[in-house]
């Protein structure tokens, strides 16, 4: 008998202040460490540098949160 589960993936966005890859590496350790997190990236061609978010019980506060605690700023896109 096979089981399996559904995860409840989330995808958030955010408006950030990330300018550069030197940027994105800072923030690298610290959105990795994160056990909610499991995937992310950054548009660095975009002009609201959009970081996109997915994992597991994702909260707003949580990415925003981590973001201050690397020295960056994000607030969430509707």
């Amino acid at each position: 008998m096979n089981s399996y589960f559904t995860i409840n993936m989330e995808t958030l966005k955010f408006k950030t202040n990330v300018k550069c890859n030197n940027c994105v590496a800072k923030i690298t350790p610290y959105l990795d460490e994160s056990d909610n997190i499991r995937e992310w990236k950054v548009d660095l061609d975009s002009s609201e540098r959009i970081l996109t978010v997915t994992g597991e019980g994702l909260t707003k506060e949580h990415v925003i949160e981590t973001l201050l605690k690397a020295g960056y700023k994000a607030e969430e896109l509707n």
